[in-house]
């Protein structure tokens, strides 16, 4: 059985300063999915020279896991493991915050002295109550660390998990498969194996549909049960597209953390203030 579109949900705007941003995750309607916490769709737009660039200095996690997208633009990465990285285009940055790790998101000094074009996806995905206090790590890779399958009109960069015998090259502590995937209009693509599982799609830029319903850019697709999902391009098109095993455990969360109780919350902020994040 192949699945169809349940519902979409818009992503909202809510600029952080000059930062255009829209969040589809979480919203009014659906306060997560699955293991899927939150999404930042920051950008598109166009930096001006000498501009501040990104507003995210040092601030920390716990409990979860950023996997970061580079469409456009550059991102520095600096945490409090000893990581530390610039990613071009095409690049992805996953990062296990586990038991703690102040970072900082910021644009590289050279491209805020020349300026340019910026658009960056982040998404949180959660960690299970055995993995909330997990050792802290990061990989950070540029567009040509990651396959590329193409076919019918598709180019799906494999990230996590395994498509048509390509393998991404990040392996997921919870099994989570990633990918991003380019359509011309007229293309499609087929995604297996996804009896019970959550699946997570967003759509970056363009048009997709799915059974005959259009799912348009800026939207995130809630999907009903079945083993297949078949995309077809309806123009140019990007989407976001993973899947994870459903996590039924309570979450609470609180600004930068996310655990199972309040108690480890106020431990989270108890252990920040101490010292104990690097």
């Amino acid at each position: 059985m192949t699945r169809k579109i349940l519902r979409l949900y818009p992503a909202l705007r809510d600029d952080i300063g000059d930062l255009v941003t829209r969040r589809p995750l979480p919203g009014p309607a659906l306060p997560r999915l699955g293991a899927f916490l939150f999404l930042n769709h920051h950008g598109p737009q166009l930096y001006p020279p000498h501009s501040h660039g990104l507003p995210f200095g040092p601030h920390p996690h716990r409990g979860f896991e950023t996997v970061t997208f580079i469409l456009d633009g550059e991102l520095a990465h600096r945490d409090s493991g000893g990581h530390e990285s610039i990613i071009g285009p095409g690049g992805v940055q996953w990062m296990t915050a586990g038991s703690g790790l102040i970072h900082e998101e910021v644009s590289p000094e050279d491209f805020k002295r020349r300026g340019g074009a910026m658009e960056i996806l982040q998404l949180w995905v959660n960690l299970p109550a055995r993995l909330k206090m997990t050792t802290p790590r990061y990989t950070g890779l540029q567009a040509e660390g990651f396959p590329v399958v193409r076919e019918s009109g598709a180019a799906v960069q494999v990230i996590a998990g395994e498509y048509h015998g390509q393998t991404g090259p990040i392996t997921s502590l919870t099994g989570v498969f990633m990918t991003t995937v380019r359509l011309t209009a007229g293309g499609s693509v087929r995604f297996d194996w996804l009896t019970g599982r959550d699946v997570f799609l967003y759509v970056v830029r363009g048009a997709i549909a799915i059974g005959g319903v259009t799912a348009a850019k800026f939207h995130l697709v809630t999907l009903s049960d079945g083993e297949a999902v078949e995309i077809a391009a309806e123009e140019d098109s990007l989407i976001l597209f993973g899947h994870a095993e459903p996590l039924n455990e309570p979450v609470v969360a609180h600004g930068p953390f996310v655990m199972n109780t309040e108690a480890e919350i106020h431990q989270a902020i108890a252990d920040y203030r101490a010292g104990k994040f690097g």
